[in-house]
C-alpha cells in the first residue's frame, strides 16, 4: 500500500493546508459607533430638515409626527447598537478563568517573531465560555506598504474553507437531500467507475504502478473524512496520480493549491479521469475531497457553492466579510505575505481574490476576517447555533467532531502529523479531532477539533475548556506549523480557573 510522505525530519510536518451573552456595549473588534445616549441626543437634528417640510395642517398633527420620527430614530439607533454588541461580546480574562498577565505573553512572543522578520503580522483571538478575552493585532497587514495589521484585516483562509463546506453538506443531510453513504456518482455520474493507481515493486526492486478498477465507489462520507482515494498533487507520493493532476491543471508545481482556474465541469472531468491514489475507505490522505464535496453540494442544492454558503452560513452568522472574492472597497484590508519566505527564500504565492474565480473552490477558496471565523467556531462550540440562529443540530455537530477513521489512520500519515507534526489526532467530518489529553506533544483536551490554512491561518475549538483559539497570519512558509503549536501553548498556559470565582465574588 502506498503511504504518502508528509513529515519533515525536524518534526514540524507538512502543512495542510449556549448563545453568546451580551457583555460589552462596545465589543472588541467592532468599530465603535456613537453611544445610545449620544445618538438619542442627536435624533431631532438628524430629521429637522425632513420635519420642516411636513405640511402643518394642524399643530397637533405636526407634534405627533415629530414624536414619531424621534421615536423611530431612537429605535433604529438602539437596534443597530444591539446588533453590533451581539456580534462579538467581550469579557475581562479573569471573568472566564484566564490570566491577563499570562495572556500578555502571547503578544510578547508574537512581537518578537515579527521583529525578527519571521512573518509580517498576526491577529490573535482567545474566547472562553462564549466571550472574547483576548483580541489583538500585531505587525503589518501589508509589509510592502507598511500598513499596520488591524482587527478587521481580511485573510485568505485556504483550507479553513473546508469546515464551511463540510457544514454545508451536513445541512443538506439534515434536510434529507444527501445521505452520507450515497455514492458520489449519484450526484456526479462521472465518478461511477474509477481506477486506482497501485504501487508495486518489480523483481529488480524498481517501483512501478498498475492501474486497476476501484474496489468500490467513493461516498459522500469518504469525501468528508478524506478517505475517498483522491489526492493533492502537492502532497501525494503516487507519481501517476501527481502526473495526471498536473496534466489536467489540478496541480501547479510553481503555485501550490491553486485549483480555481478550472470551471466546475472541467474540474469534475479532470478528477474523474485521473486515477485514485488508494481504494476508497482504505487510507486517510489529505486531498481534493472537499473541492469535490463542493461540487456535490452544488448538485444537491442546485446552487453555486458561494451562493449556498452566503445564504445558509455567512449571512445567518453575520460573517460580514466571508466570501470567495472581494470587491474593490475591501481589497485594502486584505493581508499580504512577504515577497519571499524568510525560512526558505522561495517566493510566496497566494491567490488573487480581486475577482471571482472560475470555480468556488471548497477546499481552499474563501476569505474573511478573524471575527468571521470566530463566529463560525463559536457556533460549532455552541452545538450548532449562535445568537438564536440554528444552523445544525447538536447531534450533527457531535457526529462531525467524532472519530471517523478508526484503524484507517494507521495506514499512512495521520491528521495530527500533517497539521501539527504530532500524533494523537484522528479525523471527523471536516476537522482533525484530538483523541486523548495526552499522546500529542502539545497542550489541549480530548475532543478538541481544528484545522488550518496553507497561508498561515489556524483555529481550534475545545469543548471541555469551552475555548476557541484563532491565529491569523498571511505567511505561507513551512514555519507555520511551528507557530500553530507555539500559539496553542501560550493560550493554554493562560488558563487560571481560580480567578473566575474570585472575580464573581468581588462583584
Amino acid at each position: 500500500m502506498n503511504t504518502p510522505r508528509g513529515v519533515l525530519r525536524d518534526g514540524r510536518g507538512l502543512q495542510a493546508d449556549p448563545p453568546l451573552p451580551l457583555i460589552s456595549p462596545n465589543p472588541i473588534g467592532v468599530r465603535q459607533s456613537p453611544s445610545f445616549e449620544h445618538q438619542h441626543s442627536r435624533a431631532p437634528s438628524l430629521f429637522s430638515a425632513q420635519i420642516a417640510t411636513i405640511p402643518r395642517t394642524s399643530q397637533r398633527g405636526s407634534l405627533h409626527m415629530r414624536r414619531f420620527l424621534v421615536l423611530l430614530v431612537v429605535f433604529a439607533s438602539f437596534s443597530v447598537s444591539v446588533a453590533q454588541a451581539q456580534s462579538l461580546p467581550s469579557a475581562k480574562p479573569e471573568e472566564v478563568g484566564l490570566s491577563t498577565e499570562r495572556l500578555g505573553r502571547i503578544g510578547k512572543v508574537l512581537q518578537a517573531e515579527i521583529q525578527a522578520k519571521k512573518f509580517p503580522g498576526a491577529v490573535a483571538v482567545v474566547a472562553r465560555k462564549g466571550r472574547v478575552a483576548y483580541f489583538e493585532a500585531f505587525g503589518a497587514r501589508d509589509p510592502q506598504s507598511g500598513a499596520p495589521m488591524t482587527k478587521d484585516t481580511i485573510f485568505r483562509f485556504y483550507s479553513m474553507t473546508k469546515p464551511f463546506v463540510a457544514t454545508a453538506a451536513m445541512m443538506l443531510a439534515e434536510e434529507g437531500r444527501i445521505v452520507l453513504t450515497d455514492p458520489v456518482s449519484k450526484y456526479l455520474p462521472a465518478f461511477a467507475k474509477m481506477q486506482v493507481s497501485v504501487p508495486k515493486v518489480d523483481p529488480t526492486g524498481r517501483l512501478t504502478y498498475e492501474t486497476v478498477p476501484a474496489a468500490r465507489e467513493m461516498t459522500v462520507y469518504d469525501l468528508l473524512r478524506h478517505a475517498s482515494g483522491l489526492a493533492y498533487g502537492e502532497i501525494t507520493a503516487n507519481q501517476p496520480v501527481k502526473d495526471a493532476y498536473a496534466k489536467a491543471g489540478l496541480f501547479h508545481a510553481d503555485f501550490p493549491y491553486d485549483q480555481r482556474s478550472l470551471a466546475p465541469a472541467e474540474e469534475i472531468e479532470a478528477l474523474s479521469k485521473a486515477p485514485l491514489s488508494h481504494n476508497p475507505g482504505e487510507v486517510w490522505e489529505y486531498s481534493m475531497s472537499v473541492d469535490l464535496l463542493g461540487r456535490v453540494v452544488e448538485a444537491a442544492s442546485g446552487t453555486k457553492l458561494s451562493e449556498f454558503l452566503e445564504s445558509r452560513l455567512f449571512k445567518p452568522l453575520k460573517m460580514a466579510d466571508a466570501a470567495f472574492s472581494l470587491p474593490k472597497d475591501k481589497l485594502g484590508r486584505l493581508a499580504q505575505p512577504f515577497a519571499n519566505d524568510p525560512a526558505t527564500g522561495t517566493p510566496n504565492k497566494v491567490f488573487d481574490v480581486s475577482s471571482p474565480p472560475k470555480n468556488d473552490a471548497g477546499g481552499v477558496g474563501s476569505v474573511g476576517t478573524t471575527t468571521d471565523y470566530l463566529r463560525f467556531a463559536q457556533m460549532m462550540l455552541n452545538g450548532g447555533q449562535l445568537d438564536g440562529a440554528r444552523l445544525l443540530s447538536r447531534t450533527t455537530v457531535t457526529l462531525m467532531t467524532s472519530d471517523h477513521l478508526g484503524k484507517i489512520k494507521d495506514n499512512g500519515i495521520t491528521p495530527g502529523e500533517l497539521l501539527l507534526g504530532v500524533k494523537g489526532f484522528t479525523f471527523g467530518l471536516g476537522f482533525a479531532v484530538r483523541q486523548e489529553d495526552g499522546l500529542a506533544a502539545m497542550p489541549g483536551r480530548a475532543g478538541e477539533y481544528m484545522w488550518a490554512g496553507a497561508a498561515g491561518t489556524f483555529f481550534w475549538v475545545d469543548p471541555k475548556e469551552q475555548l476557541v483559539g484563532l491565529l491569523m497570519t498571511q505567511a505561507p512558509g513551512p514555519s507555520r506549523v511551528y507557530y500553530r503549536k507555539l500559539f496553542k501553548q501560550l493560550v493554554y498556559q493562560a488558563i487560571a480557573d481560580e480567578l473566575a470565582p474570585a472575580m464573581s465574588a468581588s462583584r
